[in-house]
């Protein structure tokens, strides 16, 4: 991001803006989701430098500055599984230079708690404190709350690898620096059409930079309601004409996705959900480069119906034209997946009375949206 002045009252703005307010939202949103990603990443560069120089920590067991917080964590999840974590409820309240926050955490991590390493689902709270210095927003003091945590049966063993073919290959996720998700962004972050030189920003570009910021986010949720409900023109709607997907199950045009992933889903699964979380955008001029986290949930159907939930990062690019931010190429990146027999609990107990999600136009959000007209 941009940096905006830092005398509070250069270029006719300053803290007391609403839009920089927003300006400092949108950027502590985005400190948020690097301290995620170097955690996640075993990335001890990137999980510092979300802090100040003179930032601390409270995990409990982990006391101290950030800088000694950064390599132990990096240390402790470097050749572990693959981890996940998911910051979600952002409350954030801004103050001048000077910010806190608290945040919902749910942390997929493969832990020895009572026996052997397990996969671990915990959830807890970030509560942050955040101050403006030198240019930026990093974080302060960070002081990690458990709320709760749940266990699942250690994962089988990986099957063999099949051959690479263009048209099926799904990147894996890793630690830094061998992360197929790191060295995509790299990429598109060079492929950029325009660069912007690093300069004080007036009140007019910051507003432009939260707009693209939040429109850019929207992208994801469109993209998800469009897989979830099988509805193409959603899913066409969040891409360029001309942009490309890497999913896996299918890597071609954006286009062709749209129509062939819903007649894959619904030949293979009874229903999906996809939660997006973690935007990490980094917006120059009309060129942007992203990451966010998901978490599939994909309800098989056959013989042995099955539970499968699966976590990953979508690594984009966008572009906008004509005014429209859109995705011009996403790639996932496959991090982790567990496994179970599936139960139908829908129709039981306080759950048999609930309205249920639809894949097609029959789901509630289609007469909720028009509604709004």
């Amino acid at each position: 991001m941009s940096q905006p002045p830092l005398d509070d009252h250069a270029d006719g703005w300053g803290s007391e803006s609403p839009i920089w307010e927003a300006w400092s939202r949108a950027a502590i949103h985005n400190r948020l989701a690097q301290h995620a990603r170097g955690i996640d990443r075993a990335d001890e560069a990137l999980l510092r430098t979300s802090y100040h120089d003179d930032g601390t920590v409270d995990y409990g067991s982990l006391q101290g500055s950030a800088a000694e917080f950064a390599a132990a964590i990096a240390a402790m999840h470097d050749g572990a599984p693959m981890s996940s974590h998911r910051t979600s409820n952002q409350w954030i309240e801004v103050t001048g230079h000077a910010a806190i926050s608290e945040s919902y955490v749910m942390a997929w991590v493969t832990l020895p708690t009572d026996s052997d390493p397990q996969p671990h689902l915990v959830g807890g709270r970030y509560l942050d404190r955040h101050t403006f210095k030198m240019g930026h927003w990093r974080m302060q003091h960070r002081h990690y709350v458990l709320d709760w945590i749940t266990q699942f049966p250690a994962a089988s063993p990986a099957a063999s690898r099949p051959p690479f073919a263009a048209n099926s290959f799904a990147p894996q996720g890793a630690h830094f620096p061998w992360d197929a998700g790191g060295a995509l962004m790299a990429v598109h972050a060079s492929a950029k059409k325009t660069t912007n030189e690093d300069f004080p920003m007036d009140e007019q570009t910051a507003l432009e930079e939260v707009v693209a910021q939040q429109a850019i986010a929207e992208l994801g949720c469109r993209y998800a309601r469009g897989v979830d409900r099988g509805d193409p023109e959603i899913i066409r709607s969040a891409f360029h004409d001309d942009a490309s997907i890497v999913s896996g199950v299918f890597n071609g045009a954006a286009t062709e996705f749209a129509a062939a992933i819903g007649a894959m889903l619904d030949e293979s699964s009874v229903r999906v959900a996809h939660t997006v979380t973690n935007h990490w955008i980094d917006v120059d001029g009309d060129n942007a480069v992203g990451e966010s986290y998901v978490v599939a949930f994909q309800g098989t159907k056959g013989d042995v119906p099955q539970d499968v939930m699966t976590g990953g990062r979508y690594i984009d690019r966008y572009e906008r034209r004509g005014g429209e931010w859109k995705i011009s190429h996403r790639t996932l990146v496959m991090d982790w997946t567990t496994t179970a027999d599936s139960k139908d609990l829908m129709g039981l107990g306080m759950f048999e009375d609930m309205v249920k999600g639809e894949r097609g136009k029959t789901d509630p959000i289609y007469a909720h949206w028009q509604s709004a007209g």
